[in-house]
């Protein structure tokens, strides 16, 4: 009779705690659904702003694209900045969202992870954050454009494209060039467009007997009526040393140039047309001569002579 009571007592607890379990159960899943209630309107309205958002992101996008069209940057720093604005605009709208359900704690865990997140890939991209970030920097500077010729790094070419990693020059042989914008920024820039003028330095030099009034007077006027593109530009003419063979000059003129081969051709044919005029007046452009002296006389010994180390028979 003690067993069967025991067994009774115990069968009942369970069913009692059973039940109680099953009353707190619907206590919870009611709050759970109380709160679903009263933050429904909450959830909706962050629906909705983040949805606001999304789109928006995308139109302002666009804005954004087609202002920076109106300026001389890249088209892929364009588009990277473009979606970058497009991010940080969905970015601010999921964090009105999240505010407005005041669900502030995952906000801020959310923030914590994504600065961990960013501090890692920015160690892990050091190199190439930085090759990007120097070619937003070109591509908004005056210094550099597409269709410069500049010299950087120990390479002299023309710029003809400058994206998110590297400077592409374009050399005089028709070879391409890849410098990392890093190395463009930190290095030293010469910028032959810059400026629409250059300065054609050219050396010659004249025979000892030549008439040095008449070689400047010759010099300088075939460079006035063949490269009068700048008005009233001056031509320096002034000699510079005696040399070996002959008088050293030194030539210097202005001319309208953007690149180095401006200057090239320039000089090319300044050196043809002083060479013909040198020509029609007599004019003498020595090469180097050298002297032989010798102080002992020369002998020359014929092949029928005697040896004089032969002895007479």
């Amino acid at each position: 009779m003690n067993f069967l009571f025991a067994d009774n007592k115990k069968n009942f607890s369970m069913s009692e705690q059973l039940e109680t379990a099953w009353d707190k159960l619907q206590e919870k899943l009611g709050g759970w659904f109380d709160s679903i209630i009263v933050s429904l309107p909450n959830f909706l309205l962050a629906v909705l702003v983040f949805g606001v958002s999304f789109f928006l992101s995308g139109y302002i996008s666009k804005l954004i694209l087609k202002l920076l069209h109106r300026t001389k940057m890249q088209r892929s720093v364009k588009i990277m900045i473009s979606k970058i604005v497009s991010v940080v605009v969905i970015v601010v709208g999921l964090i009105l969202a999240l505010g407005i359900m005041n669900l502030n704690k995952v906000l801020t865990t959310m923030l914590a992870g994504a600065g961990v997140a960013g501090l890692a890939i920015g160690l892990a991209l050091q190199g190439t954050l930085s090759n990007t970030f120097s070619g937003i920097m070109l591509s908004v500077v005056d210094n550099i454009k597409i269709g410069d010729w500049v010299s950087t790094n120990d390479y002299v070419g023309e710029v003809v494209d400058i994206n998110l990693r590297n400077t592409t020059l374009k050399q005089p042989d028709n070879k391409y060039v890849y410098i990392p914008n890093k190395l463009v920024v930190e290095n030293t820039l010469k910028n032959f467009s810059s400026t629409t003028t250059a300065k054609v330095i050219l050396t010659c030099g004249v025979g000892y007997e030549s008439d040095l009034s008449l070689v400047e007077e010759v010099t300088t006027n075939v460079i006035k009526e063949n490269f009068n593109d700048i008005p009233n530009s001056e031509v320096q003419f002034f000699y510079t040393e005696f040399g070996d063979s002959s008088i050293n000059f030194e030539l210097r003129f202005w001319i309208i140039a953007k690149k180095q081969m401006d200057i090239n051709i320039a000089k090319g044919k300044a050196i043809m047309l002083i060479k013909s005029a040198f020509d029609a007046n007599d004019i003498n452009i020595p090469f180097p001569i050298r002297t032989i002296n010798f102080t002992n006389p020369m002998t020359i010994k014929g092949n029928n002579q005697p040896n004089s180390n032969q002895s007479d028979n």
